[in-house]
């Protein structure tokens, strides 16, 4: 199975764990991914807030680079959820507005660049893994099952709830990541907040408000018992890691969760040692959860922690 490959630009710093397992788990499932030459930020939420026309051009010079570089019928695959929204919905609201798309390739032309809408069909790499490669195959792989592992899996509020796409997965309580896990031999915690917000950017604009939202989520994967959260974005979790600290000394509590992508815990299923996927990057610490599983913990580099200039916000050209 050969997929276009959009990695986005949390990938290549703070979530190269998210890459590295990604491309160590895709080997044993027939996956090739084949990276998008010259790809250029997705402009994440902010830049359509700021203008909405610059959005679409920013996100369509991408999916005009996969369309040259992608054979008829080849999908493109984006691991982080704000990627896959933006070039989702870029294409969809391409091909309903065709004076949207003729002012996008007026602007895409200065560049020798033309999309036609509908060209290039993206989506989340979760997806990919259990329709195209499906549980069984997943299981197939499994030489270390996760027994005994308590994992509560966490999707966010952006994959599953795109309405111009064919349904996915259940919006409100979705379960795709939970038989995934199962697959692996892992035991799926009930975890009731599993779709809702991590913030966002909103630790870049309001940290009282951005630490209640991830407070929820930990409080509520404490509440039925979690040893580890299982994410798919790369923003939820920078949140859920990095800023866990400043939950506890908030509001006073002693969450010690570790925040793993779930391609990590695929490998690790798979046999695969850890420093090959990542491990030893994240903030809180994943070794009681590798001890529980019979896993070596690796060396820990310690990660840099994030502030008001990590997750940079896009800057737009003064208006003439």
């Amino acid at each position: 199975m050969k997929y276009t490959y959009y990695p986005g630009c949390s990938l290549e710093k703070n979530a190269s764990a998210y890459h590295d397992s990604t491309m160590a788990v895709a080997a044993p499932l027939g996956m090739t991914f084949q990276e998008v030459e010259d790809w250029n930020c997705c402009g994440a939420v902010e830049m359509m807030a700021i203008d909405k026309m610059q959005a679409y051009a920013l996100i369509s010079r991408n999916l005009a680079l996969a369309a040259a570089q992608t054979p008829p019928g080849q999908r493109m695959v984006a691991p982080c959820s704000a990627c896959f929204l933006n070039l989702s919905k870029c294409d969809a609201h391409l091909t309903k507005d065709p004076s949207l798309a003729a002012k996008v390739n007026q602007a895409l032309a200065a560049g020798g660049l033309h999309y036609t809408p509908g060209r290039v069909q993206t989506r989340h790499l979760l997806e990919a893994v259990v329709k195209d490669v499906g549980y069984a195959a997943v299981k197939a792989q499994v030489k270390r099952p996760l027994y005994g592992l308590k994992v509560a899996p966490y999707y966010g509020c952006l994959i599953v709830r795109p309405g111009f796409l064919e349904k996915f997965d259940d919006h409100e309580y979705p379960t795709s990541l939970d038989v995934l896990m199962r697959a692996l031999g892992a035991d799926v915690v009930d975890f009731p907040m599993k779709a809702h917000c991590c913030g966002g950017h909103m630790t870049q604009i309001s940290e009282e408000v951005a630490l209640g939202l991830i407070y929820r989520l930990l409080k509520n994967a404490a509440d039925y018992g979690a040893d580890v959260i299982a994410t798919i974005c790369p923003m939820c979790q920078l949140n859920l890691d990095a800023y866990q600290e400043n939950v506890n000394k908030y509001f006073g509590t002693n969450f010690r969760i570790p925040i793993l992508y779930f391609t990590q815990l695929m490998g690790l299923a798979f046999g695969m040692e850890p420093t090959r996927l990542g491990f030893g990057k994240e903030f809180i610490d994943a070794a009681p959860a590798l001890n529980k599983i019979g896993v070596e913990p690796p060396e820990r580099s310690k990660p840099e922690r994030p502030s008001k200039d990590a997750l940079p916000m896009p800057v737009m050209p003064e208006k003439e």
